[in-house]
């Protein structure tokens, strides 16, 4: 089955069960920074709500970036990097008003 790209559209379907375990170790081994700072400081207290939404945050950020870089033309490497910094850009910036609350003061 052809795209209207011309590009097979099952060309990666046997690698995405891959790329979702790669995206599951990167959260697990981002989410162990802080997990392995509260063990020596007072400073980072993260409770369990604060990790289910970092792994909700990171994974879902992960997964987007994954599918969105495999839709975008093969053709075109320059629209998979504008893409994924796109999205990047809008992780970041949800992390940071989570965090602290900059852009709404939403943040504890």
């Amino acid at each position: 089955m052809q795209t209207a790209g011309g590009q097979d559209a099952l060309a990666h379907k046997g690698t995405m069960g891959i790329d979702v375990l790669w995206v599951g170790v990167a959260t697990a081994l981002i989410l162990l920074a802080p997990l392995v700072a509260m063990q020596f400081t007072r400073e980072v207290a993260w409770t369990g709500g604060d990790f289910g939404a970092a792994a909700l945050l990171l994974a879902s950020a992960g997964l987007a970036c994954v599918r969105m870089a495999r839709r975008v033309a093969r053709r075109r490497p320059w629209q998979r990097v504008a893409t994924v910094g796109a999205l990047a850009l809008a992780f970041a910036a949800l992390w940071v008003e989570l965090a602290v609350g900059v852009f709404l003061g939403l943040g504890s």
